[in-house]
């Protein structure tokens, strides 16, 4: 599926129906990625194409302004992005509002040296909730890695620097992480772990679809390397149970 992004005249069409709206970044783009499927669980996606910072100390008014991923459902949004914690690192945020209102923020999901952010959410306004985030691999301690045992992929994998996606079941009540997965390339060359972005995420009430932009090379739904022709980035699907323990299904464009 390929994002387009559509008239004036649709976007108001689609405004009508909340539900049905992806949001990246400060542009108001309708995408291709919100599939029947959602619609029918009335699933909401957001993602940005760069994170947004903000701290639990801020007003909801001074997080909207930023224009960065949010979920919204009648009174309640919830936002996602990172606190810049040093001048080296990032830390993931995420907080949400009631009425204006702070019901929770969580800053204790990656305190290390990983250079995490928030980007994405999926959100169908009750119990599932999904956050998207980023990992550079710098790990020592309280990291992604302790919601992710026993997951589709467990940890960044060999080597660092390179930025990998995490995607994590949250409870919406508190902003607990149930459990989380990797979602990273592997090169053929070493073996070391490569790039993957997010590009959105959608939920029919059973599984989650990722799609991603992945440097070479993507991964089987067995977690080994593709084989690919052409250049990075490949676009990628991966069909994940909701519980993200197994994959179902991974494809990626010129690869097999």
């Amino acid at each position: 599926m390929r994002n387009s992004i559509i008239s004036s005249r649709q976007v108001i069409k689609y405004l009508k129906f909340p539900a049905l709206a992806v949001i990246l970044g400060a542009n108001l783009a309708i995408t291709t990625l919100v599939s029947p499927k959602v619609l029918a669980q009335n699933a909401s996606a957001s993602f940005s194409g760069s994170s947004v910072t903000f701290t639990c100390n801020d007003s909801e008014a001074t997080i909207k302004a930023k224009n960065g991923p949010k979920a919204v459902f009648g009174t309640t949004t919830i936002y996602i992005g990172y606190q810049q914690v040093s001048s080296v690192n990032k830390d993931p945020r995420i907080i949400r509002f009631d009425n204006g209102v702070k019901k929770w923020c969580r800053s204790d999901y990656e305190t290390t040296g990983d250079d995490g952010t928030g980007y994405g959410l999926l959100w169908n306004g009750s119990g599932v909730l999904y956050g998207v985030f980023t990992s550079t691999g710098s790990q020592t301690g309280n990291d992604f890695r302790r919601f992710a045992t026993g997951r589709w992929l467990p940890s960044y994998g060999s080597g660092g620097v390179a930025k990998v996606a995490v995607i994590a079941s949250i409870n919406p009540t508190n902003g607990n992480v149930n459990y989380a997965t990797f979602v990273s390339a592997r090169k053929l060359s070493d073996g070391k772990t490569n790039s993957l972005v997010v590009k959105g995420l959608s939920w029919n009430g059973t599984t989650l679809t990722l799609e991603a932009d992945s440097w070479s090379s993507p991964r089987r739904a067995d977690t080994t390397s593709m084989t690919c022709t052409g250049s990075s980035p490949f676009k990628y699907t991966a069909v994940f149970t909701g519980d993200l323990i197994k994959v179902n299904s991974a494809t990626a464009d010129t690869c097999t």
